[in-house]
């Protein structure tokens, strides 16, 4: 049983991070209360203390919202529509409500005549906060909202103080599903594999930094009738293969295209393959053995692959909901939902002229059966209110219509949660603008060998910066890795994933531009700053704070308090190139800070290191959230 937790508010926290910010010194009363919660979170018999603060965007709702109400009333009930400033410029932020306010109240008795006079009633309405400097309205009736560079200080000084996790967003739900990756059992992982195996870990990783507890499914192939053809071939060429066991079969994917040509060109033999079907889903101990050794076989080669990307997930395949088809089958056809088309048992749905196909002509099940199946028990049994299912965009339609027969027998609701979302995205395309496939274009490149080069590659261009006599070779080798992975996960998660992208070395290796190798770079100098002045970051969090009063300084502050509404966007809308983006434009912000502030040395040493630190902090959970190891020196 989880132990409750105490959630303190971030006003109350703001009070104690920093005081009015004019000070290098901390509130005595802070530096206490952090022994106090240092030793609540020592002792195993204390309640946990979880800290969590409201992001910029939800501030500033707060007292839009309070002015709202102030300022108009019944009229006053509306959502703040609060974004960042297009042009920073006008300000920090900006509220867009005024328009569609005048539309709704247009014509009736008020004092306002247009949107412009609503903006500025509501300007004039705000609640006296701190972290308001000034407002503006522009246009014809956009507030803009500076935000106090002593507020965002505090901001980053809160960071300091209790950590990144802090920062992480509310979501309205507590258990999720992350379904993806979900390679078939005898066949070998491909670079078609890569895309759902990195946006479903790095989609997984946010939704956890959410404090979301996540259930990371791997729905493999296991289940179907290959393994007939698989399994009469392994006892036609090894008859005693009980005893020879996995060493038997040797190169599975080779197995398999032996077994299907055997299959295709001898009748006698495909007949024994499809009764061997039958025997295994007939729980056959004979053929259930078998089946095991070709499913261990292919999991022992796909957990190779996990483990150098560093990829979490727990498999739960097609086998595995098999045995829930027919009570899923039964309800929807208590609920009326099922119908007989051309000896079919389907459901119709709106929008579609075909329908899904619940029960086949024989009788059999097939990939809609199981994901109904599926469906019920995360539902049911698991208890999931938020099931996101990663794979390509050619599996649009199939998705929609299993949405849509979940809906109609109302195991989903029309709005709301529990819900279901389907994460489509791209292909993956060589240099030609055509499929990415091996150099002899005689298939889909294996994803072994794909990372292997990744990794060749950045050793190469380690060595070349003479960093072997540097470092250690086990040292040189974990680089080489953490460079080479990062940038083929980077290269993906950068572009939308909805579109297709071109896999190119030369450019995700590029030590210029967005790439993985850049911002890996830029991290690692951030450290190397911080170790260059010789000073222990710990002590200065003890002694001293930040203060903004450069306008780069500020610009870059102003910039990591906004991470916290980022990875809220990227986890609403499913992008985790939204995080990308960040990112990279936070590198740029720090480039500009780093090249017109001096740090060591500095008069404002003290403060501009902490930022520095500050910086690294979210740097390095952004390369955590996209599954990026980062390195303190490179």
């Amino acid at each position: 049983m989880r132990p409750s937790c105490c959630v303190l508010e971030r006003p109350f926290l703001g009070a104690l991070a920093g005081g009015s910010g004019s000070g290098t010194k901390i509130h005595k009363f802070e530096r206490r209360f952090r022994c106090c919660l240092g030793a609540m979170q020592d002792n195993a018999a204390a309640p946990a203390l979880e800290i969590r603060f409201d992001t910029i965007r939800q501030e500033l709702s707060k007292i839009a919202r309070e002015s709202f109400q102030t300022t108009l009333g019944e009229w006053g009930n509306v959502e703040p529509a609060v974004a960042v400033c297009a042009n920073p410029n006008f300000g920090d932020y900006q509220i867009n409500n005024a328009m569609g306010i005048w539309s709704t109240i247009k014509g009736k008795e008020t004092e306002f005549r247009n949107p412009r006079e609503i903006a500025q009633s509501i300007t004039r309405n705000f609640p006296q906060t701190g972290f308001v400097e000034t407002t503006s309205v522009a246009g014809p009736g956009f507030i803009n909202v500076k935000l106090s560079s002593v507020y965002i200080a505090k901001r980053l000084n809160e960071l300091l103080l209790h950590g990144i996790d802090t920062w992480a967003p509310v979501l309205p739900v507590k258990r999720a599903i992350v379904d993806f990756s979900s390679p078939n059992i005898a066949k070998e992982m491909h670079v078609g594999h890569l895309r759902s195996t990195i946006i479903g870990d790095c989609l997984a990783n946010m939704i956890e930094y959410c404090k979301v507890e996540v259930l990371r499914r791997n729905h493999v192939g296991d289940w179907g009738t290959q393994f007939g053809m698989l399994i009469e071939y392994l006892f036609e060429m090894f008859p005693n293969w009980e005893d020879i066991g996995d060493q038997a079969i040797g190169d599975l994917q080779a197995f398999y295209k032996e077994s299907k040509v055997r299959f295709d060109a001898d009748e006698e033999f495909k007949a024994k393959a499809q009764q061997a079907v039958v025997k295994l889903q007939s729980g056959d101990a004979k053929y259930r053995a078998a089946w095991k050794i070709l499913c261990n076989i292919s999991r022992n080669e796909f957990q190779q692959v996990y483990d150098r990307l560093k990829v979490s997930l727990e498999e739960k395949g097609e086998s595995f909901y098999n045995p829930y088809i027919p009570d899923a089958i039964q309800i929807l056809r208590d609920k009326g939902i099922l119908e007989e088309s051309d000896g079919a048992t389907v459901i119709f749905v709106d929008g579609h002229k075909i329908p899904l196909i619940a029960i086949k002509r024989d009788g059999g099940f097939n990939y809609a059966s199981t994901d109904l199946a599926a469906l019920w028990y995360r539902l049911n049994v698991e208890k999931v209110e938020w099931i996101i299912y990663v794979t390509d965009v050619g599996q649009h339609q199939h998705f929609d219509m299993f949405f849509k027969a979940a809906k109609r027998a109302e195991w989903l609701p029309k709005e709301g949660y529990p819900r279901t979302q389907h994460v489509g995205f791209g292909l993956v395309l060589g240099t030609d603008g055509k499929r990415f496939r091996t150099r002899q274009g005689t298939g889909l490149v294996r994803l072994v060998d794909l990372l292997d080069e990744a990794k060749s590659r950045s050793k190469t261009a380690l060595i070349e910066r003479g960093r072997d006599d540097e470092w250690s070779p086990e040292d040189l080798d974990a680089a080489a890795e953490s460079v080479g992975y990062g940038a083929v996960k980077y290269a993906d998660l950068k572009n939308n994933r909805e579109t297709n992208y071109t896999f190119s070395f030369e450019q995700m290796l590029d030590v210029r531009g967005n790439t993985a190798v850049y911002l890996l770079y830029a991290y690692a100098r951030i450290r190397s700053i911080i170790r260059k002045s010789g000073k222990s970051i710990d002590e200065l969090k003890e002694n001293g704070a930040i203060v903004l009063t450069h306008p780069d300084e500020r610009a870059l502050g102003l910039f990591l308090i906004q991470f916290s509404e980022v990875v809220e966007d990227a986890v609403t809308r499913l992008l985790p190139n939204t995080l990308c983006e960040y990112l990279y434009n936070l590198s740029e912000n720090f480039t500009r800070f780093y090249t017109s502030c001096k740090v060591n040395g500095s008069p404002e040493e003290t403060s501009r290191l902490l930022l520095c630190e500050a910086t690294a902090i979210v740097m390095k959970q952004c390369f955590k959230l996209l599954g990026i190891t980062p390195l303190e020196r490179l």
